[in-house]
């Protein structure tokens, strides 16, 4: 896995306050989660070797808005109020997204992400210690948003 504290005091992420990270809106932690999100991913995918498309694939199918909403599922068990109320707060603030994408489950994956970016820029001990349970699939999703509960 992807050592997520080796960016430290380098990334300019890492000069924020708490207070400036709270006064950032969640689709704006969701911009940097997406990122850190997508490079956990492809970190993840690097062994076995593959080419380069197969490697890609893989990982456009685990950062699709639908594995996203599934993450957020696995994860729902492990996170503090504190955590599920930040989840809210991304939900509540995504857009229509896609089109594509039915709207819950874009709305859960923009959730998912603002978990991350927030972790990200205040606790990455605790950032990498949820993706570390985190199942990723190797296979394309074909969950509906039926299949997906409501957060």
């Amino acid at each position: 896995m992807l050592g997520l504290r080796q960016f430290g005091a380098h990334s300019p992420a890492g000069s924020l306050t708490l207070e400036q990270v709270n006064a950032l809106s969640p689709v704006a932690l969701a911009y940097i989660g997406d990122a850190v999100y997508e490079l956990f991913v492809r970190g993840s995918f690097l062994l076995p070797p593959k080419r380069i498309q197969a490697f890609h694939q893989q990982v456009v199918n685990q950062v699709r808005a639908e594995q996203q909403a599934r993450q957020v599922q696995q994860l729902l068990p492990l996170l503090t109020a504190a955590e599920q109320d930040l989840l809210r707060r991304g939900r509540n603030a995504s857009s229509r997204g896609p089109r594509r994408v039915d709207s819950q489950i874009y709305q859960q994956s923009t959730a998912f992400e603002a978990l991350i970016g927030y972790l990200y820029l205040t606790d990455q001990n605790r950032l990498a210690e949820l993706l570390s349970t985190l199942e990723l699939s190797v296979t394309p999703s074909t969950q509906s948003a039926s299949d997906i509960p409501p957060g």
